[in-house]
């Protein structure tokens, strides 16, 4: 490897990690797409408490399981895919030397880029079955939730407990947001496979879209929006 390669890829992981740790502070003093779905699950669960019928809580999360589900299962395809472009790597070779302005790989080069995009995938796939497991373990405090009309509860005991359960569902919020960002941030790997200062295009690019997405988007401002109360509290009126 090249020292620009060397140079490409701890920009990679220290954009990664450093993006991860900026987007979670920041979501401590400012609003943003994980901090407002945070306020939101707090206000859906102390709504559940009123009800006597949890069925469509259960149903949400189970929509929620299901895209995840969905996630790890193209994560494992996608190693599977992986795993056979090693066995496969002449050909590859031969394809990326067809592109413009690519470099020239060997094979230990090839395999070193696939090798990296094997780990990206892994990781993801960790955190995609880590928020599945979460979002079981919610199910269950739903269904152990007490019910409305048990006067043995206080209200801060209620209160209490949908604080507790809307964390867990915001754990696995944040364990599918991490396999996602591992996808997004995969695909700027593929530039690596053209030239090095591609690739550092592509992960810069990729951290400005996840910052903007997450806490400059039109979809976030909607959300705030949609609740007077947070729309008050972001603006500071």
């Amino acid at each position: 490897m090249t020292w620009l390669d060397i140079a490409s890829v701890a920009g990679f992981f220290i954009t990664w990690a450093g993006y991860t740790i900026f987007a979670r502070r920041r979501a401590k003093v400012s609003w943003c797409l994980a901090s407002s779905m945070q306020w939101y699950r707090v206000e859906w669960m102390l709504r559940m408490l009123e009800r006597d019928m949890r069925m469509p809580d259960t149903a949400i999360i189970g929509n929620l399981e299901r895209v995840i589900g969905f996630f790890a299962s193209t994560s494992i395809l996608i190693l599977a895919g992986l795993v056979t472009a090693l066995t496969a790597n002449q050909a590859a070779i031969q394809v990326l030397g067809t592109l413009p302005f690519a470099e020239p790989t060997t094979v230990q080069q090839f395999e070193l880029k696939v090798m990296l995009l094997i780990v990206i995938f892994i990781f993801a796939f960790f955190n995609f079955t880590w928020s599945l497991r979460q979002y079981s373990f919610a199910n269950v405090l739903i269904g152990a939730a007490p019910l409305a009309d048990d006067r043995e509860t206080s209200e801060e005991e209620r209160r209490r407990f949908a604080i507790s359960t809307a964390k867990v569902i915001d754990q696995a919020g944040h364990s599918y947001n991490y396999g996602l960002r591992s996808y997004y941030f995969a695909m700027s790997v593929m530039g690596w496979f053209v030239h090095p200062l591609l690739f550092i295009a592509s992960y810069l690019v990729v951290a400005l879209v996840l910052f903007l997405r997450e806490f400059r988007s039109r979809t976030l401002r909607a959300i705030l929006a949609a609740e007077g109360k947070v729309l008050e509290q972001t603006t500071g009126d």
